[in-house]
């Protein structure tokens, strides 16, 4: 293998057309890059998505219907020490709803069509923030889960608990009306 002179290098280079030039150079780049560099360049932008990640969904279990909930019962969770259940509870009566919370020894003595559980995910990043809360609704009678909304924000796109409360029940509350003006799917 023959090592050129550094100007014999640049000539060859000056030599290309435009097009290829920059590709030249754009591989000589890479091939300087160390292993951790090609690693970075590759996972980079990969990481830098992910911290960007949300979503927020709703389901209705096939042949729920919705209209006919008028009161809830909200179970809270004995891990909860954020008392997540009065927020749960809170936006049910500011939909008209019938609502009350308590915990799940109380929950037989309640006169409810529907009994809410949920489960809450909480990270560190500088400060403590609600990753992911998951909500259900149930049927009182047999604990059938009639409808599952969730909804999941990174650190980036984080939501105080009431804005990720408010979105899961709105999507709940608007996948039910859905159904209800189309039919059970």
């Amino acid at each position: 293998m023959s090592v050129l002179s550094f100007k014999s290098q640049r000539s060859i280079y000056q030599n290309l057309p435009r097009s290829e030039r920059t590709g030249a150079r754009l591989g000589k780049r890479l091939k300087m890059l160390t292993p951790r560099g090609l690693i970075a360049l590759v996972l980079g932008p990969w990481l830098l998505a992910s911290g960007c990640s949300n979503h927020a969904t709703a389901t209705l279990s096939p042949g729920a219907d919705l209209s006919t909930i008028k009161s809830f019962y909200v179970v809270h969770q004995p891990k909860d020490t954020r008392q997540l259940q009065h927020l749960i509870r809170d936006r049910l009566l500011a939909e008209g709803y019938k609502a009350t919370a308590g915990p799940e020894s109380e929950r037989s003595s309640q006169q409810v069509d529907s009994v809410v559980t949920y489960v809450d995910r909480w990270m560190w990043d500088i400060t403590l923030y609600l990753l992911e809360l998951t909500i259900t609704l149930r049927d009182a009678n047999n604990d059938f889960p009639l409808a599952v909304g969730n909804s999941y924000h990174t650190s980036l796109t984080r939501l105080s608990p009431e804005e990720m409360v408010n979105e899961v029940i709105t999507n709940i509350l608007n996948a039910g009306k859905q159904t209800t003006k189309t039919g059970p799917q």
